[in-house]
This record gives C-alpha cells, sequence and structure tokens, in this order.
C-alpha cells in the first residue's frame, strides 16, 4: 500500500524523516557552534536550511522540542558508538575501558559541535539542563552494566556512585580539555582518563 505520492523515488515519509534531519543538523551546527549561540530561532534554523517554516512544523511543535531533539541525537550517537567500540574490544580490562573513553573522545573532537553541546554549553538553557542531568544517569547505568557484565559482579550501591563518578568526572575533565584548560593531545587524555578510570574501578568493586 502507497502511502504517499513519490516524488524522485522517494515517498512522502522519507522526504519528511529527511526535512527532520536537516532540521536537527542545522540546529546542532547553531547550538554546537564556536560562536557558543545557545538558543534556537525558527526562522534562524529554517534559513540555515532553505526550507520554509510550514516544514519545521510540520516535525516539531516549537524551538524548544527542536533543542531537546538535537541533544537527544547527539547523546545516542555518542552512547551507540561507545557501546559498539567497547563490545567489539578484546576482553580484556584496560583494552575495554581505553575504547570506551578512545571513542568518546575522538567523537568529540572529530565533530567539536558535540562536544560544545554535550560538555561544554551554556546551563542557561532549561531544556539542556534537565536532558545533561538524565543522560548522565543514562551513561552511569551503562558504566554499571558495562561492570557487572564484565567482572560477573553484583550491582550495589557503591558500584552505583562509582558510576556516577566516573561519568561526571570524564565529563569535565573532556570540558577543561575542549576549552583548552589542558594541553595535552588526544593520545594523551585517552591514555590519562583509562588510567583514572581503571584506578576507580578496582576501588568500586
Amino acid at each position: 500500500m502507497v502511502t504517499g505520492r513519490l516524488y524522485g523515488g522517494r515517498g512522502g515519509e522519507q522526504r519528511q524523516a529527511e526535512r527532520r534531519a536537516q532540521l536537527i543538523e542545522a540546529g546542532l551546527d547553531i547550538l554546537g557552534g564556536p560562536e557558543g549561540d545557545h538558543t534556537l530561532s525558527v526562522r534562524g534554523v529554517c534559513k540555515r536550511t532553505g526550507l520554509a517554516s510550514r516544514y519545521f512544523y510540520e516535525n516539531f511543535a516549537d524551538r524548544d522540542e527542536l533543542t531537546v531533539a538535537v541533544y537527544d541525537h547527539v547523546i545516542q550517537r555518542i552512547a551507540e558508538s561507545t557501546l559498539r567500540a567497547v563490545t567489539e574490544a578484546p576482553r580484556d580490562e584496560r583494552a575495554v575501558v581505553r575504547a570506551g573513553v578512545a571513542n568518546i573522545v575522538r567523537e568529540v573532537a572529530e565533530d567539536p559541535r558535540l562536544g560544545r553541546l554535550v560538555f561544554s554549553v551554556s546551563q542557561a538553557n532549561p531544556h539542556l539542563v534537565s536532558r545533561r542531568l538524565e543522560s548522565s544517569r543514562m551513561f552511569a547505568g551503562l558504566v554499571t552494566a558495562q561492570a557487572v557484565d564484565f567482572f560477573e559482579v553484583s550491582s550495589t550501591p557503591r558500584l552505583d556512585l562509582a558510576a556516577h563518578f566516573v561519568v561526571g568526572g570524564l565529563a569535565q575533565v573532556l570540558t577543561a580539555w575542549l576549552e583548552g584548560d589542558s594541553p595535552l593531545g588526544e593520545d594523551e587524555v585517552i591514555e590519562a582518563c583509562t588510567d583514572f578510570l581503571l584506578t576507580m574501578s578496582s576501588q568500586a568493586r
């Protein structure tokens, strides 16, 4: 059954999905841009994409909904690629930890917009503040789950606390590094953070 007319071989749902992706990419350009613009306007996003405003409202109720969608898109991208890197790493403690750290560092280094949005964005936007707290809890949960699986231990309040400490500490380190407060190179940051997390891991078990 055909649900919409085809244009250039693409159905209506596919074209809408493509427009949504364009709007999210434009939102990421603005929110994660080097100028530090932490607000979005419907007009500004539409101008950047070349889309009429009706296509904006086809996908988002308002600019706040787009802001949340942009942040969620970035977090999903980082979480999925990090889990994939950890899963594909050799079953060695250092290799697993380093794979996760290296993936996060390289994601934000290769696309600075991601780092600015997740780690360096002003706390003034309440929607980003809320999402940041939720994503921190999500990443802490993933750390706990990985530890339970890898070390075959039980989840405990101490392990959960350590997971939150790890996530918060890594976020702060990357914030400082991205803002130029640390002179270390990419590989040096990866190795240092791997060492820190391994030390923390031995204390938490």
